[in-house]
């Protein structure tokens, strides 16, 4: 089985690459039986396996297709479903693409699931973006065996580095990165107003964090007033003053803020230059903090061009969150340890699944066999045979048959093929257990 992982992240590409090729959760399934349909037509690949994660730091496809298919047939045919689902040229992608086979692909999956390939190195979330991923793919049916293994020990390795190692100790959040660059602006946060856009999970984790600093008021902007309410009312209870109000009520509105936090799921920018320059007219110029936490991006970036507008997006937040790195390397070297050997087994347990068709068809033929000489056995019992010469020749009947084949192919033989039989025959016919322990 052919495995390939096809991917762009934020070690290969910027946020503006990136939201380019981004997949909105809901187009997530079609997307799958998009792929999957490409790669049987292109290649004629049989029934291919297919994953797609799409977080803000990353867009991967994870393949399995049978051996027949060449490796750099898949690559070439998953980037350019890639492209053309997202309406780019390969060319433009392929300078941030990474392209893992085999066990390069096992040993990343491994890593991504272990926060180890994140920008926060040992961060939870993309765990459960991962599980997400995989419950969507089998959803959709496209799955499979060799996938959802590779997933399950994904997991599973996650959960053994982390309850072994360090690796999420000294780590600084996106949440917590977030109200450090706002003090960098602002000597106190508790005398701003924050408007938080989005009511996803990494809102919910900003929320928390800001409010630890009890500003002035927060106020939660989302597309259904109903989640946005939810979480205005989780802060109203650490006693901050909290609102929730629709989306669309934003452009009246937005000039009333000095924070804005921003992380919605939408294909386009919500904030627009235009918007910004009316909020700062109505604010005479006080500054603003933007943090745009989205990809593809929430705020258009020719904000960052205005005078006191301070816009920040993910790939600022990843160069704070790079301190403290020295100090994690350790629990690093002890989780790349566990994951090399986790990757071993995975590809030994690849190599097995290649024996199970033999496997079968070995017992099946052992089967018809066994089943001749006892129907054969039966019938000289059925006439009256002495029950023990019929026992006799059963056995004798199964032993010839059983070393019929090996002693065939050996007297058949010669040369290095004969030698290679020399040596693998006793191992095939030597007993696990001497017969006067049994």
């Amino acid at each position: 089985m052919k495995l390939l992982t096809l991917g762009i992240n934020h070690h290969t590409a910027p946020v503006a690459i990136r939201e380019k090729v981004a997949f909105a959760p809901e187009f997530l399934q079609e997307a799958l039986h998009d792929l999957r349909q490409y790669l049987i037509g292109v290649n004629q690949v049989e029934l291919p396996e297919t994953t797609i994660l799409s977080t803000c730091n990353r867009t991967e496809l994870y393949c399995a297709a049978n051996d027949e298919v060449a490796a750099s047939f898949l690559h070439e045919a998953t980037l350019d479903w890639l492209a053309k689902s997202q309406k780019l040229a390969p060319s433009s992608l392929l300078p941030h693409i990474y392209s893992l086979p085999q066990s390069d692909a096992v040993r990343h999956a491994f890593r991504v699931a272990c926060g180890l390939d994140s920008m926060v190195i040992g961060e939870t979330q993309i765990l459960g973006q991962m599980k997400d991923a995989v419950r969507t793919a089998n959803d959709a049916g496209v799955l499979g065996t060799y996938l959802n293994q590779l997933f399950q020990k994904s997991f599973a390795v996650a959960k053994e580095v982390r309850g072994s190692t360090e690796i999420g100790a000294h780590s600084i959040s996106m949440a917590a990165a977030s109200v450090r660059l706002t003090e960098r602006i602002f000597e106190t946060i508790a005398d701003q107003r924050v408007l938080f856009i989005g009511a996803g999970d990494m809102i919910n984790l900003c929320a928390t964090h800001f409010v630890a600093k009890k500003p002035k008021s927060v106020a939660i902007a989302n597309r259904t007033i109903e989640r946005g309410q939810e979480l205005a009312d989780a802060v109203s209870d650490q006693n901050v003053e909290s609102e929730s109000f629709k989306l669309s009520e934003l452009p009246s509105r937005l000039h009333e803020f000095d924070v804005i936090v921003s992380s919605t799921a939408s294909t386009l920018p919500i904030i627009g230059l235009g918007m910004v320059e009316s909020a700062l007219k109505q604010r005479r110029h006080k500054p603003m903090v933007m943090i745009d936490l989205a990809v593809p991006r929430d705020f258009e970036p020719e904000i960052a061009r205005l005078n006191d507008i301070y816009l920040y997006t993910i790939d600022d937040l990843g160069v704070m969150i790079q301190t403290g790195t020295s100090l994690r390397q350790a629990a690093v070297s002890q989780a790349e340890a566990i994951i090399e050997d986790r990757v071993g087994n995975f590809m030994h347990w690849m190599q097995g699944r290649k024996t199970v068709p033999l496997i079968l068809d070995i017992q099946q033929q052992g089967e018809r066999l066994r089943q001749l000489e006892l129907e054969r056995a039966m019938k000289h019992l059925m006439r009256g045979d002495d029950p023990m010469e019929v026992l006799n020749t059963l056995a004798q009947g199964l032993t010839n048959k059983f070393l019929h084949g090996s002693l065939h192919a050996l007297q058949h033989s010669n040369g290095a093929e004969r030698d290679a039989l020399i040596k693998l025959l006793p191992k095939l016919f030597t007993s696990h257990s001497k017969p006067e322990d049994q």
